[in-house]
């Protein structure tokens, strides 16, 4: 149980791990690619890295041969700059792109009227009806004429959902905006960790976003999927020192407002998290948590665990309890689980 980490509550993030899930997705586009080469890998980097540390996971995957990097802000992009990325970033969802001011970045625009004078990419509104441009093919084919247009993509809204004839009816619009123009930019691009896992190579194009997969998780299809193409496993470990161990007896309320009350005699365990570094509030009194998460400390039955002792660690997040399971149990998502982790949380690389 003892750890060399000092801190109150860390995570440790694997390395390794996502550089293999990279491995694994890269593989899986060359046995499925019509010539095996061609398509590129962005990852996608924003959130901190999905609360994975984005300079630490980019600098990984520039190791591995990532030549591109998504992140959502401009904010995100100068500070993988200052880092010392040089790959190109892509900014995904930011507005009031400056020339001079977010030199190296490249923007994607969502707006026929705010087309720049150096490469972007121009996202097409397909039908997820959030960023986008919603203009007729003929109406972007023409906007863009003579404008450095360096990508065109789309977001798909429900690629694990195969009872919905949504994504496909996204894809076929995005053909027709990619038809009408007089000639195809350099990249095109629509597909996040759900097209590839899969596998719906025609949403490929020549250059795919993975996000979650990258950090070990893969969304459960509804309905039939046509594949299941890529092997990957979560990289991230989240613990907790334990401050407290006390024995309650039958009857004892744990918590703010007794939200717990034991039911036998039992061994509790005290540990630093709480909500304000991201354990959700709803896990109050799921799985092992007893009582209501509170703002900076848990309760956690360890009546199984005798030799548990103040100054150790005990593991919230893993492998066995990941973050779909804990997602589950709090009636979110794991993407929710991971960006939710606070940046008090110190962050150990292995």
């Amino acid at each position: 149980m003892s750890s060399p980490v000092q801190a109150r509550s860390w995570v440790e993030v694997d390395l390794h791990r996502i550089a293999t899930n990279y491995r694994s997705i890269a593989a899986a586009l060359h046995q499925r690619s019509a010539s095996g080469t061609g398509i590129e890998i962005m990852p996608v980097v924003k959130s901190d890295a999905y609360g994975h540390g984005m300079v630490a996971v980019a600098r990984t995957l520039a190791a591995e041969g990532a030549r591109w990097f998504a992140v959502s802000s401009f904010e995100e992009g100068l500070e993988l700059r200052a880092s010392g990325v040089a790959h190109r970033i892509l900014v995904m969802a930011d507005h009031g792109f400056d020339a001079l001011q977010h030199s190296g970045l490249t923007p994607v625009i969502h707006s026929l009227d705010e087309l720049p004078p150096v490469p972007y990419h121009l996202k097409v509104d397909t039908g997820m009806h959030r960023l986008g441009v919603l203009a007729t093919p003929e109406q972007i084919a023409l906007r863009v004429r003579g404008t450095p247009l360096e990508g065109l993509m789309t977001h798909f809204a429900s690629s694990s959902d195969f009872t919905s004839p949504q994504t496909r009816d996204q894809q076929r619009r995005f053909d027709e905006v990619i038809a009408a123009l007089d000639q195809q930019p350099p990249y095109l691009h629509s597909s996040s960790t759900n097209p590839l896992h899969f596998g719906l190579r025609s949403a490929w194009g020549n250059l795919v976003r993975p996000g979650l997969a990258l950090y070990g998780y893969v969304s459960a299809p509804k309905g039939t999927a046509p594949s299941h193409l890529l092997d990957v496993r979560p990289a991230l470990t989240w613990k907790a020192r334990v401050i407290a161990v006390k024995e309650v007896p039958a009857g004892a309320k744990i918590g703010y407002g007794g939200m717990f009350v034991a039911p036998k005699p039992m061994r509790i365990a005290i540990v630093g998290a709480g909500y304000a570094d991201g354990l959700s509030r709803r896990l109050s009194n799921k799985n092992r948590f007893v009582g209501a998460i509170s703002m900076d400390v848990s309760t956690i039955d360890v009546s199984d665990s005798p030799s548990i002792r103040p100054g150790d660690a005990i593991t919230l997040l893993d492998e066995h309890y990941d973050a779909r399971a804990m997602a589950r149990d709090a009636g979110v998502i794991a993407y929710s689980v991971l960006t939710g982790i606070s940046a008090r949380v110190q962050h150990v690389y292995r």
